[in-house]
């Protein structure tokens, strides 16, 4: 295994989908300060604009909900290889199975599991042999929460399907980590595509779980469950 200073890291290249997010942008800092190369893709093309000019990394504006959006960004890399995926793009919501509409399930699984599932399947032909896929999930991917039923489905079947590429990418040398951390204070709560969120215990610290992401990103693990956070 690779150490925790940056072995593994510095000048690797990166992709960090979802990079606008709280969670997204730590990450991605904390890359950038372990001398990674990055290219970051977000929605928001002001903000994504503003932390690539922070981090001297490309951008690549994409919207992950559209069919050609994820493909999109791999062409925009311009045949660029890559030694590692990040894809920490997210949305949350809340309420009862009954209240939910088509709209809202539509926005979570395109977002948080088919997005993902149309990137890796568009960028496997540009990672190096001996890269990586950093998939975040969360908590609910392993124990499903009421009143969040669509977007604990929508994660664990990110979850899943990491885990069965993992199967299918070890002769290639490539590994997949997956990261399933507790609630974590994002305010990704608090912007919630539809309904509001219940009363919720106090959270993570996000910087210290992007650091310990990237810790486990340079020392080649494979699984971040909950517990990998206290």
């Amino acid at each position: 295994m690779d150490d925790l200073n940056g072995n593994g890291i510095s000048g690797k290249q990166f992709l960090v989908v979802g990079a606008t997010g709280e969670l997204g942008s730590r990450i991605a800092g904390e890359l950038s300060s372990r001398g990674a190369e990055l290219t970051l893709s977000g929605r928001d093309q002001e903000k994504l604009g503003a932390l690539a000019g922070r981090l001297g990394a490309q951008s690549i504006a994409a919207d992950l909900t559209l069919p050609g959006g994820p493909a999109g960004i791999v062409d925009a890399l311009d045949g660029q290889p890559l030694d590692g995926v990040v894809y920490a793009a997210g949305v949350v919501a809340f309420g009862a199975l009954a209240e939910l509409d088509d709209d809202t399930l539509d926005e979570l699984l395109l977002t948080n599991f088919v997005g993902y599932a149309r990137l890796l399947r568009a960028v496997l032909p540009r990672l190096e042999k001996g890269g990586q896929v950093v998939q975040i999930s969360a908590v609910v991917a392993d124990s499903p929460t009421a009143g969040m039923a669509a977007y604990s489905a929508s994660k664990a079947a990110l979850s899943a399907f990491g885990k069965a590429a993992a199967l299918e990418l070890r002769r290639s040398g490539v590994r997949v980590l997956d990261v399933r951390p507790p609630h974590t204070e994002t305010g990704l709560a608090t912007r919630p595509i539809d309904g509001q969120a219940p009363r919720l215990p106090q959270g993570k610290d996000p910087d210290a779980v992007a650091r310990r992401i990237v810790d486990a990103m340079a020392a080649g693990e494979r699984d971040l469950p909950s517990s990998s956070f206290d």
